[in-house]
């Protein structure tokens, strides 16, 4: 068996939808799958037990710029890397850092070699390659890690965008020489995926799918989305990557997105996603439920002790009342930000677990057109 297999248990028949089995050496992975986001080794608010017991995560991610700046690589490798210093058995996903270093660092200047920056914390300037990135994943210690990319920002122009296309398939090259050329460190198997960019040029798109394909990783990646483009664009270019993806790996769409995204890229074939939306959402008193969204700083909840919601499993969504949960958000109690961005990631679960069981029962198509207008409607 490879250090990472992936295997499709049921296709749907309307759609391209497919449930499947990621097994890595941290455990099992049952897609599709959201990921909650733990930029700098913590899901904002939430604590490991609470992500096992309560949300039901399977995976989380860490955030190579951010734990590279702080708490540092010498902290994380005497710690035994990022699982043993979190306390997080489960598998674990990082990112390269590349998107970071464009959207957050300053002066940062672009060249072959690689990006020089500035750190966001302290101005410190900073070198990030693509061999440097896969050695600092090395030492942070993920199940699956990304390569070095550029993402490029929307609207760029045509030569833009193909030049940074290019720049980041011969970074990648890189990225696997250094990889066939080093090993973890933990006793375990690390994975790297490749990231297909490209903006929204389909001939750029199906270019880089098919030559992040050509490497014949155990999984891809679909980058470069969510950067500011329309939502119509969104779909359109995820659905024309997954063609030109390998059907037999997982696809990975980072950083996308809503619960209504979710539903439409799994259609398109995506397997994994990940967002901060549910966290910074909930943060800021949003809250998504199996009813609907509510904005749970609107005085009409000051009344309603019913619970924040009633089809959720878990000793949060179906305990504390909305009445409750407002009064913490508008006291800025700590422990409201807590239920709110445990209510939106038990949501955000729940969703793509219904998900499954409805490609699996292969009605998947028939759900989905039932449940958007109850998951969107703002109540």
């Amino acid at each position: 068996m490879p250090p990472l297999s992936f295997q499709i248990e049921k296709k749907d028949q309307s759609t391209n939808a497919r449930a499947g089995t990621i097994v890595t050496d941290h455990g099992v992975i049952q897609t599709p799958i959201f990921m909650p986001v733990g930029t700098a080794g913590t899901v904002k608010a939430v604590t490991q037990q609470q992500l096992k017991e309560n949300i039901k995560a399977e995976i989380i991610l860490g955030n190579t710029y951010h734990l590279y700046l702080r708490p540092g690589l010498d902290v994380l490798k005497s710690a035994g890397g990022l699982h043993q210093f979190n306390h997080w058995d489960k598998p674990i996903l990082t990112d390269s850092g590349g998107y970071q270093v464009f959207s957050l660092a300053s002066n940062r200047k672009i060249s072959e070699e690689g990006v020089v920056f500035q750190s966001h914390i302290d101005g410190s300037k900073h070198l990030f390659t693509p061999e440097k990135a896969i050695d600092i994943q090395r030492i942070i210690g993920g199940d699956i890690i990304m390569a070095f990319d550029e993402c490029p920002p929307y609207p760029s122009e045509y030569k833009y965008v193909k030049d940074s296309m290019l720049l980041t398939h011969r970074w990648l090259d890189r990225c696997f020489e250094q990889f066939g050329s080093t090993s973890g460190l933990y006793n375990y198997d690390q994975n790297l995926f490749p990231i297909a960019q490209g903006g929204t040029e389909k001939d750029l798109r199906k270019a880089s799918c098919e030559f992040i394909s050509s490497k014949n990783a155990v999984g891809n990646a679909i980058g470069g989305l969510s950067v500011g483009e329309p939502t119509e664009l969104i779909y359109e270019m995820c659905a024309w990557s997954c063609e030109h993806l390998p059907v037999n790996k997982p696809r990975y769409l980072m950083g996308v997105g809503t619960p209504q995204d979710l539903l439409e890229c799994i259609s398109f074939g995506v397997d994994m996603f990940d967002c901060v939306m549910p966290t910074r959402n909930g943060r800021n008193a949003m809250l998504f439920t199996s009813e609907g969204i509510i904005n749970i700083d609107n005085k009409k909840w000051e009344f309603d002790h019913s619970v924040i919601d009633p089809v959720l499993n878990n000793d949060y969504s179906n305990y504390y009342s909305k009445s409750y949960l407002r009064h913490l958000i508008k006291s800025k109690e700590i422990l409201g930000l807590t239920i709110a961005s445990i209510q939106n990631l038990s949501f955000y679960l729940w969703l793509v677990k219904e998900a499954r069981t409805k490609i699996i029962d292969g009605n998947f198509k028939q759900w989905k057109e039932n449940i958007l207008p109850i998951i969107n409607r703002r109540l």
